[in-house]
Parts: structure tokens; C-alpha cells; sequence
């Protein structure tokens, strides 16, 4: 199947497509120019937690409120950020939830840096390289929900990257609740309610397919042998719709074509092999759909900015 299936123009606005552009990289950053403006990244080869003195954090973790570790959540929190708050994480062990409330800032997703601004989330799968950054002069402000290794939405192909619309209000609200009944003695009961809140709104976001049957089925049987050589009119036919409808149903739930979302997910499932068996790189790129392995590199080196080899010998954070 083709990945580079394009929606209509108008299915994505501009300034969440890719960031069209020439890529310098030196040491310690990359420059990324587009047709706008310069911005200097992070070099996404170090992990990097950078808040500064001017970023805000409200953070509930697990150790603190049993609820959120019986929903296998790590932490929650609501982050007012500044200039130079950069985060860069080389080995996501769980996956990432992140929901722009306002400002803007950079977040790297499918190998690509995008504008996240308002009224769209960004879902990192756990195994995924993971980088965002606040910009010069711009403050930043986000809700995020980080699932422990052990959540089902950190299992391979359990999700791929995204970036998507959602309004995040709600979920704030969610997440100061609760930070401030934990802070005031964390009654069990108001916790409970609070954090399965939090899970229904993140639901919303996080699990698309879930709310399209035909989506799910097919899906799921792909996720079960994702060593066959799909083709669109097969996941067509799973689905029992015509291959544009497919085609803009993929777009409207993931934000990418149904080839592309194919790729991510092979993708996924590798980087998870790869940290967590000691499997050949051959094998495995053959149990995910590439018979030749320079492909499957090539492949993977663009979605996650690593090789195969350099992505399961970087260290575990």
C-alpha cells in the first residue's frame, strides 16, 4: 500500500501539516526552516528536561493518589511553560498524552516537528522517540497525561503518533481537581471520580478507532498480522466500505492515510520488539511487513529519528 495516499487540501489546516522545510543539523541542534521562520530545536539524540524559572507545573503522580495508579497513569499535570522549557525523551517507556490549552509550541511526532497550538492534543505511543519544545517569546500552556508502561495504551500498536482537534478545557478542569483534593487530604471516593473523568475524556481522544465500528474490526485484524502486505482495497473490504471512504474516515479519526497509519503502527510495533526482546532486526522487520531491511531502517530512522540498531542501544531512562 502506498503511504503517501494525500487527503483532500483542506482536511488538515497548515499549520498542522508538516512543517515543509530544509533541515540543518549541526551539533547539539537542528534548524528547521520553513517558509515563515528559523527556530532552533532541541538535539533530539540527548535526553533532555529543561523547565526554566518562568514554567508552572501542577503534577499529580501515582505514588501519591491510588486511583490514578489502579488506571495505570503515572501522572497528570497542567503546565504553564516559558522559554527554554524543552523536553526530549529518547525512551518514552509509557505513552503521552499532551493537550495545548493555549499559546503555542513545537511537539515532534511521526519523526516531524508540528505547530501545536489550541484546541489540539498530541498522543505519543510509549517505545516512540518524544520532544517538545515552548518557543521564543511564546508561553505555552498544556494538560498532559503520562500512562505507566503497564496501561494497555502503552502496549505495541496498542495506538500510533497523532495530533489531532480536541478541546482540552474540560480535562483541565479534570486535572485541578484533582490536584487540589489530593492536596487537601485525597478523600478515596472524590479521587476516584475525578480520575475517571480524566480517563473518559482522555478515552475520547486516544482511542478514535472505538468510536467507529468499522474502524475497529479492521484494525484490530491488521494489528494481528501486520506482516501481510495490506493493500488499501483488502482494508477496504475488512470495513465493508469503498477505498475513499476508508481513506477519508483515516483522516478524519488519525490525521493520516490509511497506508501512513499502516506504517506507524509497523513502526511501533517494532520500536516496542526492539527495547523489549533481544530478537534480530531482520526478524523482526519481517514479522511487520519489510522483507528488505533497508527499507525497514529507512523507515524507521524517518518516523523515530533513529535506526533500528542505534534505537534499541540508546540508553533506558
Amino acid at each position: 500500500m502506498e503511504e503517501s495516499d494525500s487527503p483532500d487540501a483542506r482536511t488538515m489546516p497548515e499549520s498542522h501539516s508538516a512543517l515543509a522545510a530544509i533541515e540543518a543539523h549541526v551539533p547539539g541542534h537542528t534548524v528547521l526552516c520553513d517558509r515563515h521562520s528559523t527556530v532552533e530545536r532541541p538535539d533530539i539524540f540527548t535526553e533532555t528536561h529543561i523547565m526554566g524559572d518562568d514554567t508552572r507545573v501542577l503534577t499529580v503522580r501515582a505514588e501519591h493518589c491510588e486511583a490514578l495508579a489502579a488506571r495505570h497513569i503515572a501522572h497528570v499535570a497542567v503546565v504553564d511553560a516559558a522559554s527554554p522549557y524543552t523536553v526530549v525523551r529518547t525512551h518514552l517507556s509509557g505513552a503521552f498524552m499532551q493537550v495545548c490549552l493555549g499559546g503555542e509550541g513545537h511537539t515532534l511526532l511521526d519523526g516531524r516537528w508540528h505547530s501545536h497550538t489550541r484546541g489540539y492534543a498530541s498522543f505519543a505511543p510509549a517505545h516512540v522517540l518524544h520532544a517538545f519544545h515552548c518557543l521564543p517569546g511564546k508561553r505555552w500552556k498544556l494538560c498532559w497525561v503520562r500512562f505507566m508502561p503497564t496501561s494497555p495504551r502503552s502496549l505495541a500498536g496498542a495506538m500510533t503518533p497523532s495530533l489531532r482537534r480536541f478541546d482540552g478545557r474540560p480535562l483541565e478542569h479534570a486535572v485541578r481537581g484533582l490536584y487540589h483534593e489530593v492536596s487537601s487530604g485525597g478523600d478515596p471516593g472524590s479521587t476516584a471520580i475525578w480520575v475517571d473523568i480524566i480517563e473518559r475524556y482522555v478515552a475520547r481522544m486516544v482511542d478514535p478507532w472505538q468510536r467507529e465500528p468499522r474502524l475497529n474490526t479492521m484494525w484490530n485484524i491488521v494489528l494481528a498480522d501486520l506482516g501481510r502486505p495490506w493493500q488499501l482495497e483488502e482494508l477496504a473490504e475488512l470495513a465493508n466500505i469503498s477505498p475513499e471512504h476508508l481513506r477519508r474516515l483515516c483522516w478524519q479519526n488519525f490525521g493520516r492515510s490509511p497506508g501512513r497509519q499502516l506504517t506507524a503502527m509497523r513502526v511501533a510495533r517494532a520500536a516496542h520488539e526492539l527495547v523489549t526482546t533481544q530478537r534480530k532486526i531482520e526478524a523482526i522487520a519481517r514479522d511487520v511487513g519489510y522483507a528488505n531491511p533497508f527499507t525497514f531502517s529507512n523507515t524507521f530512522k524517518r518516523l523515530t529519528g533513529f535506526r533500528p540498531s542505534e534505537y534499541r542501544s540508546r540508553p533506558k531512562n
